[in-house]
C-alpha cells in the first residue's frame, strides 16, 4: 500500500454513476490503468443498499491495485468496506469526532478553502489537506468561489501537512498549480469520469504532474 504523501499524486474522486461515461465500477478501472494513486468514493443522494455495494466494488478494484480508497464524509461506510481514510468538510463531521471514530490506523482528509480554515486545521488529527476550488467546478454545487493560482499560492504557504489541489483541474491547469506553489497531487473529477477515455486521460494528467 502506498502512503501519504506519494498516493496523493493523482486523486479520483467519483462522479455519481450517470455522469460517469462508462459507469463508475468500469471508469474507475480503467482510470487505476492510467495510473490514479487514490480513489475517493463520493456518492450524494443514494440509498444506503447502493452505497454499501459501490463502496465495496471500488474497495476491491483499489485493493487489487494497491492504491488506497478515501470514503467522502460516511465514517460508518468507510469501517464496513474497510476503506483506508475518510475525508470531510467543512460542513461535515468535525475532523477530532471522525478522528475518533477512526482511530489512528486510518487516513484523515480535509477540504480547506480559504485562509482561516487553513490555519485552523491540526496535523494532530488530519493526514492530508484538499484546498480549492482553484477553478471554477460544476462537480460541486456547493463549493466555494474559485481561488485561482494566486489564491492557490498563498494557501498552500500556510498549510502544514500534504497538499491536493481540487476543482475544474485538466492537465494544463495540473502544470499550472504545480508551477504556482507547493503540491503533492492534484484531484480530479469530470477530467476523468467524463472522459471518452478514463485511461488516457489519467494518463495526461499523470504526465503533467511528472514533468519538470
Amino acid at each position: 500500500m502506498q502512503m501519504l504523501p506519494d498516493c496523493l499524486r493523482l486523486y479520483l474522486v467519483t462522479d455519481a454513476p450517470e455522469r460517469c461515461r462508462h459507469g463508475l465500477q468500469e471508469t474507475v478501472r480503467r482510470a487505476i490503468a492510467g495510473g490514479v494513486t487514490l480513489v475517493q468514493y463520493r456518492r450524494e443522494h443514494a440509498d444506503r443498499a447502493t452505497m454499501l455495494q459501490e463502496a465495496a466494488q471500488l474497495r476491491t478494484l483499489t485493493r487489487a491495485a494497491g492504491i488506497p480508497l478515501i470514503v467522502n464524509n460516511d465514517v460508518r461506510l468507510a469501517l464496513e468496506v474497510e476503506a483506508d481514510g475518510v475525508h470531510v468538510g467543512q460542513r461535515d463531521m468535525p475532523p477530532a469526532q471522525a478522528r475518533r471514530l477512526i482511530g489512528r490506523g486510518m487516513v484523515l482528509g480535509l477540504s480547506v478553502s480559504n485562509a482561516e480554515e487553513m490555519r485552523a486545521v491540526d496535523p494532530a488529527l488530519v493526514d492530508y489537506v484538499g484546498c480549492g476550488p482553484v477553478f471554477p467546478t460544476a462537480s460541486k454545487g456547493d463549493a466555494a468561489p474559485a481561488v485561482g493560482t494566486d489564491g492557490w499560492a498563498r494557501l498552500a504557504a500556510l498549510c502544514p501537512l500534504p497538499l491536493v489541489a481540487i476543482g475544474g483541474i485538466n492537465a494544463a491547469r495540473a502544470r499550472a498549480i504545480r508551477a504556482a506553489g507547493r503540491c503533492n497531487g492534484v484531484a480530479v473529477v469530470s477530467a476523468i469520469c467524463g472522459a471518452q477515455n478514463p485511461e488516457t486521460a489519467a494518463a495526461e494528467l499523470l504526465q503533467a504532474l511528472m514533468q519538470p
